[in-house]
């Protein structure tokens, strides 16, 4: 497996091309912009992606959707069904930082909690991780997590967006620490890390900083100001 990466767009968000070397076949996941620059790792790499998989549909997550349809026709494009209207506002939200957008057709194809992703011989497990965004799902396999934007290096993500859920977004970051220390974090911006780093050292893991209202606790430890 080889999980090639462009940062893409005014936020600087990670496009990621995960390739089965021994079949020949890819996905990108979360084309957030500038097309050609995806296109390019592809074609780097020698392959035509088969599909794409968006782990939510922020504006900065899908800008590119249209044109990898374009450099690909009739690639599928997968989204969980409780991002649909993130997905169908994304040009309106673009509009309000004042970017240009193009806003993708609807996607073609519908994520489930437990559901298996095939790419050749490899296998990931769709993990639906609300909060961040009502539809946001992580895939999980081969000792990695695409995890878009729940868990960064040093970080987590926004819960101050509309339709995020502050305590929703405590239960998935309580998922995802479950997993593995080894399990390898790509996520949505900046450099990737793993779950036992994260869960040692990041400040918003460690009590440091709770999500307003809320007291629950994750790995130990409880939340605090999150948005601050």
């Amino acid at each position: 497996m080889i999980v090639d990466f462009v940062t893409v767009g005014p936020f600087e968000e990670n496009c990621y091309l995960v390739t089965d070397e021994s079949a020949g076949t890819a996905v990108l996941v979360d084309p957030g912009d500038d097309g050609g620059e995806i296109e390019a790792m592809a074609a780097r790499r020698g392959v035509a992606p088969s599909a794409v998989w968006l782990t939510h549909a922020h504006l900065d997550h899908i800008g590119a959707v249209s044109a990898v349809r374009r450099a690909w026709p009739g690639i599928p494009v997968h989204l969980h069904p409780a991002d649909a209207l993130v997905y169908a506002y994304a040009e309106r939200a673009a509009a309000s930082y004042g970017l240009r957008f193009e806003q993708p057709e609807p996607p073609e194809c519908e994520l489930a909690e437990g559901q298996i992703m095939e790419l050749g011989s490899l296998r990931f497990a769709v993990m639906h991780v609300p909060g961040h965004a009502p539809g946001h799902v992580a895939f999980v396999g081969e000792g990695i997590a695409l995890a878009g934007d729940c868990i960064f290096n040093g970080s987590v993500g926004r819960t101050d967006l509309p339709l995020s859920d502050p305590n929703a977004f405590v239960g998935s970051l309580d998922r995802l620490l479950g997993l593995p220390d080894a399990t390898v974090i790509h996520p949505g911006h900046g450099p990737r890390t793993t779950i036992g780093r994260e869960r040692h050292s990041n400040p918003f893991l460690l009590g440091a900083v709770v999500v307003p209202g809320t007291a629950r606790r994750v790995s130990g430890a409880v939340l605090r100001d999150l948005n601050a």
